[in-house]
């Protein structure tokens, strides 16, 4: 495909740290009214927002147009992966008033559509899946026009842990690979890349209503190959929606970059994931996992909704 091989003469060099960004990672700083107004909100809650705490790129758009993915379970992980931005180290006591809390926010806050995510919990049973069940139950009783996506750690692979969370009925379950098999280990030394596409195939079985999301970054050192090799996996699993974005260094001391990759390169990227057969795929340099959520969760139900007229009222069984 010609595409691919426009993407495997992609530069191999690791970037220095610090490095020029590219124009197109060039974003404004966040401001305005309604971004004000979240922010506000948020520490008024005493709540946690990954928008934050990984640095996400997106923020000032996000909150200026009222989205926001909420982080739940502190802000302090249990695992150290050496791509990521968010503190490491013993958690506090889990604050069982959090997803009253939330639920509460996201009433204020009138959203249609919001993201629930996590810090990994070792310390807890069951990874603090009951806390992601509770939170669904509250925004329901709040808000029952809002949508929910969770974005979950792996559980350890607890299929106890993910059948709470799948029970509570999330539009969209989420739990990012991060990145290819062969840079598993290295980027997520606490994870394993096949105990992770588990937790995809488990919420894919358990609920064919529930739609299953993953996201991988790009500029750890990767190639078309095994790119490839991931979207095969992925959707052998059952995954519908797929995110892909660039890998950007928080500091020295994380992993460098390999390379910047060109906004053209994910557009191809995206073309070959639906392609193969994703639904939905989400690619782009500033693309994040919760990015454009919302007008994913539109955009599909609207597509299921026709399938299933279409079949004169059975709706498609999910891709495999």
């Amino acid at each position: 495909m010609k595409t691919l091989s426009v993407i495997k003469e992609s530069p191999k060099a690791t970037v220095a740290w610090p490095a020029q960004k590219p124009r197109w990672l060039k974003v404004r700083a966040p401001g305005g009214g309604n971004y004000a107004r979240l922010k506000k909100l948020m520490n008024g809650l005493e709540l946690n927002s990954v928008c934050e705490e990984a640095q996400c790129p997106n923020i000032g758009e996000c909150w200026e147009s009222g989205t926001a993915t909420f982080l739940i379970m502190g802000d302090v992980c249990t695992r150290n992966c050496p791509y990521c931005a968010i503190a490491h180290g013993r958690p506090d006591v889990l604050d069982e008033d959090e997803p009253r809390r939330v639920a509460e926010a996201i009433d204020k806050l009138k959203l249609n559509h919001c993201v629930i995510t996590s810090v990994d919990r070792d310390d807890l049973p069951d990874g603090g899946a009951w806390i992601f069940a509770e939170m669904i139950r509250e925004i329901r009783s709040r808000r029952p026009e809002c949508s929910i996506e969770v974005l979950t750690p792996d559980f350890r692979g607890n299929i106890d842990a993910i059948k709470t969370v799948i029970a509570a009925k999330p539009e969209i379950f989420n739990h990012n690979m991060e990145t290819v098999r062969r840079l598993h280990r290295t980027a997520r030394p606490g994870g394993r890349y096949q105990r992770s596409l588990d937790v995809l195939r488990t919420g894919r079985e358990m609920d064919d209503e529930t739609l299953i999301k993953t996201g991988i970054m790009l500029g750890l050192g990767e190639t078309a190959d095994d790119i490839e090799e991931f979207m095969i996996d992925a959707l052998n699993v059952g995954v519908q929606i797929l995110t892909i974005g660039q890998y950007l260094r928080p500091s020295k001391d994380h992993l460098p970059i390999d390379r910047y990759v060109s906004p053209q390169e994910f557009e191809n990227w995206a073309k070959v994931g639906e392609e193969k057969g994703f639904m939905h795929v989400e690619s782009g340099p500033l693309v994040r996992s919760s990015y454009h959520a919302r007008e994913q969760v539109m955009e599909l139900k609207a597509r299921l909704a026709s399938s299933q007229m279409d079949n004169g009222g059975e709706s498609d069984a999910p891709p495999q």
